[in-house]
């Protein structure tokens, strides 16, 4: 019987450390606190409830995508005879496309501003438009980039041997995912009240500090990218014939 207890125990714990494995490699990366002042900037044009639709939206994405990475992502890959450096390399361009039009955009009335004047909101944001700017550029790259794709790649690379080895891991990875989408889904949800204190300039400061960030992030990530397609290249090279 002790011996069970210590079996169950030691899946128990094994349960919980896969579980915060992925909490904790995904969490900094896709850094939804530090990504609430660009999500309040590129929806500052929709109304209280749209920016509340989109914020679960994103948070559904961002779920689905990180699961399919860890899960599927591998797989997917090779089929298509593709490279993580060349993911880093696509992906760190358009996150510095983006960062680089957010930290040249014009100043815009903050969407703090937009909530205390009714009068003033534009006629509701098409559903369809709404559902297409929530996986891109919302979701995909600016929640979850190249990096939180590898890192979910990463974290399903070596699944585990047998059945229910396998299971029990990717339940576990599942519920680590789900904590970080909800971790996203708060953060978006609330950005109005989280930077509500900061006042116009200082949530304007935020958003060009946040869109600098995003900007470096891009690059890092690509030179990542072509730093693994270089290395990548002279292993092929040296590598005796």
């Amino acid at each position: 019987m002790s011996m069970q207890m210590a079996a169950i125990f030691n899946a128990l714990l094994h349960f919980g450390s896969v579980v915060l494995l992925a909490v904790g490699a995904l969490l900094p990366i896709v850094d939804p606190l530090g990504g609430a002042p660009i999500y309040l900037a590129m929806t500052a044009s929709l109304t209280h409830d749209e920016r509340q639709r989109m914020a679960k939206a994103v948070a559904i994405n961002s779920f689905l995508l990180l699961i399919a990475s860890a899960l599927i992502g591998a797989y997917v890959l090779d089929f298509f005879g593709l490279s993580i450096p060349a993911v880093q390399v696509a992906g760190g361009i358009v996150v510095c496309s983006i960062g680089w039009s957010l930290l040249n955009s014009p100043n815009s009335p903050p969407a703090l501003q937009r909530n205390a004047a009714p009068a003033a909101r534009p006629p509701e944001a098409n559903a369809d438009d709404l559902s297409q700017r929530a996986f891109y550029p919302m979701t995909m790259p600016l929640t979850v980039g190249p990096g939180s794709i590898s890192v979910a790649l990463t974290l399903g690379a070596n699944p585990a041997p047998g059945f229910r080895s396998l299971l029990a891991t990717s339940l576990a990875q599942a519920i680590g995912i789900l904590i970080v989408a909800l971790g996203v889904y708060l953060c978006y949800r609330y950005a109005d009240r989280i930077l509500q204190k900061l006042g116009p300039t200082g949530t304007s400061v935020v958003v060009r500090l946040s869109a600098f960030i995003l900007l470096c992030i891009g690059v890092q990530i690509c030179w990542n990218g072509v730093h693994g397609l270089i290395a990548t290249g002279f292993r092929v090279a040296l590598t005796p014939g």
